[in-house]
C-alpha cells in the first residue's frame, strides 16, 4: 500500500499499510483501495468523467488512485468548479501532476516485486530500506531538538484545520466524507461504512490528541474534502486476510465470494452450516467487572509475541468492553468465578455497489482472542457461531499469533490482500506473522 505517498504522523509510530499505491493528497487515504477525484473536483484519486453543459464550462474529472500514511486515512482535496481563489493555471498543474501519478507503479503483491520499485517518499525517511540487512535494534534518527511547527503549505484555495470529533456537527462532516469516498476494493464493488460512533472509539482511546485529527477544508466554504489522523499506542517490539462465510447465499450474490468448482449454492451453504449454540461452559458477554482480569490475561498472552501492544486498564475499557454495533467481547468464566480466556472482533461494514437487492456487506473482524485452558479451535469456532447469530455476513481474520491452527480447520478461505506493518523511525529483525499481534482498525476487502 501507501509506500510512496504515505505521510507519517510521528516519529517512533506505528505504520499500517495493506499495499502500494502511487499518489498524493488523494480522496482520502486507502489500503489497497480508492478514492476520487480531479483536478477542478477532487485531487488524487480514480478517474471520473463528469458531462459538461456547453453554456458552462466545468473542469473535467480525473485523478488517480493514493494513499496516504499515518493512520492510513487519505487526504482527499477537493475544488469546486464555482470557487474563483484557484486560478486555472493551478488546476492545470494539479491535472499534469495527476497524469504523471496515474502512470505510476501499481501495487507490489509481495517482497520481490516491491523491492524492484522506487519509493521516492519513503527514500527520503528514517525506515529501513527494502534490502537492508538487519540485525541490531533501535532508532534510525535521534530524536529532533528542532521540530518544524508551522505546517506545510497546501494548495491555493485549501486550509488545514483541526477537527473536534465531540462536535456532532464535525463528526458527521466525517462520516460523510469517509462513508461517500473512503476505501473501495479494486473492483468498486464494496465501500467500507465506518458509522459515527466506531469513528470516536477508533479515533479517541485514551491518550489522543486532538492536534492529531487533522482535516483539510475548502478555504471559500469551509468543506471538509480531507482527513488524516493517528492515535498513540505502547507498543513493545520484539499478513493476509482470511474470511469466513456466515452468509454463503449473500456473499455470492453480491460477489464477495464465488462458488468453488462442482460446487453448488445447496452444498456451500451446506459446507458453511454453523451450530446454533455455543459449546463452551462459562462463556459470557464482558462487563466492566472483568476489566483488570482481561487486562492481566492480554498481558501475560502477549508476552511471546515480537510485536504486541502493552495496555492499562484505561484501554482494555475502551477497547473491549462491549458496544453495540462496534464492538463485542466475551469472557470465559471457570466454575470458581476465574476468567481463563477471552474472544473479541468488531464491526465494520461495507457498503455494497451497484446490487439491487444488498446495499449493504455485514463483516466481523477478529480483534483479539487469549486462550489459556480452552482450546483456541473451539474459541474461535463459538466465536463464529456468536458472530453468525448477531447477524454478520463474514469473519475476517489475519494469519497472526495462533490463527494459522485454527483458519483451515474452520474453513476460512484466504484472501488476496496482505497487510504490512511499517514501523516509523525504528530498526528491528524481521519476525513471522506467528510472532506478531497488532491488530489494525483498517481493513481491506
Amino acid at each position: 500500500m501507501a509506500e510512496d505517498s504515505e505521510s507519517a504522523a510521528s516519529q517512533q509510530s506505528l505504520e499500517l499499510d495493506d499495499q502500494d499505491t502511487c499518489g498524493i493528497d488523494g480522496d482520502n487515504e486507502e489500503e489497497t483501495e480508492h478514492a476520487k477525484g480531479s483536478p477542478g473536483g477532487y485531487l488524487g484519486a480514480k478517474k471520473k468523467k463528469k458531462k459538461q453543459k456547453r453554456k458552462k464550462e466545468k473542469p473535467n474529472s480525473g485523478g488517480t488512485k493514493s494513499d496516504s500514511a499515518s493512520d492510513s486515512q487519505e487526504i482527499k482535496i477537493q475544488q469546486p468548479s464555482k470557487n474563483p481563489s484557484v486560478p486555472m493555471q493551478k488546476l492545470q498543474d494539479i491535472q499534469r501532476a495527476m497524469e504523471l501519478l496515474s502512470a505510476c507503479q501499481g501495487p507490489a503483491r509481495n517482497i520481490d516485486e516491491a523491492a524492484k520499485h522506487r519509493y521516492q517518499f519513503w527514500d527520503t525517511q528514517p525506515v529501513p530500506k527494502l534490502d537492508e540487512v538487519i540485525t541490531s535494534h533501535g532508532a534510525i534518527e535521534p530524536d529532533k531538538d528542532n521540530v518544524r511547527q508551522e505546517p506545510y503549505s497546501l494548495p491555493q484555495g485549501f486550509m488545514w484545520d483541526t477537527l473536534d470529533l465531540s462536535d456532532a456537527e464535525v463528526l458527521k462532516e466525517l462520516y460523510t466524507l469517509l462513508n461517500e469516498n473512503y476505501v473501495e476494493d479494486d473492483d468498486n464493488m464494496f465501500r467500507f461504512d465506518y458509522s459515527p460512533e466506531f469513528l470516536l472509539w477508533a479515533l479517541r482511546p485514551p491518550g489522543w490528541l486532538l492536534q492529531w485529527h487533522c482535516g483539510v477544508r475548502v478555504s471559500s466554504n469551509k468543506k471538509l474534502v480531507g482527513f488524516i489522523s493517528a492515535i498513540p499506542a505502547n507498543i513493545r517490539i520484539y499478513d493476509r486476510y482470511w474470511h469466513r462465510s456466515l452468509n454463503p447465499r449473500k456473499l455470492v450474490e453480491v460477489k464477495f465470494s464465488h462458488l468453488s468448482r462442482n460446487m453448488t449454492l445447496q452444498r456451500t451453504m451446506k459446507l458453511y452450516r454453523l451450530p446454533d449454540v455455543t459449546k463452551t461452559s462459562g462463556l459470557r458477554p464482558m462487563e466492566p467487572k472483568d476489566i483488570k482480569s482481561v487486562r492481566e490475561l492480554i498481558n501475560t498472552y502477549l508476552k511471546q509475541f515480537h510485536l504486541a501492544p502493552v495496555m492499562d486498564e484505561e484501554e482494555v475499557a475502551h477497547w473491549f468492553l462491549p458496544r453495540e454495533h462496534i464492538i463485542d467481547t466475551f469472557v470465559v468464566e471457570s466454575p470458581n468465578g476465574k476468567l481463563t480466556d477471552f474472544l473479541s472482533f468488531y464491526t465494520l461494514p461495507s457498503t455494497v455497489m451497484h446490487h439491487p437487492a444488498h446495499k449493504s456487506l455485514k463483516a466481523a473482524y477478529s480483534f483479539y482472542n487469549i486462550h489459556t485452558e480452552t482450546p483456541l479451535l473451539d474459541l474461535m469456532s463459538d466465536a463464529l457461531i456468536l458472530a453468525k447469530s448477531k447477524g454478520f455476513d463474514v469473519f475476517n481474520a489475519l494469519d497472526l499469533m495462533e490463527n494459522k491452527t485454527f483458519l483451515e480447520k474452520l474453513k476460512f478461505g484466504i484472501g488476496d490482500g496482505n497487510l504490512q506493518y511499517y514501523l516509523y523511525n525504528w530498526r528491528c529483525p524481521g519476525t513471522d506473522s506467528e510472532k506478531a499481534l497488532y491488530q489494525p482498525l483498517k481493513k481491506s476487502i
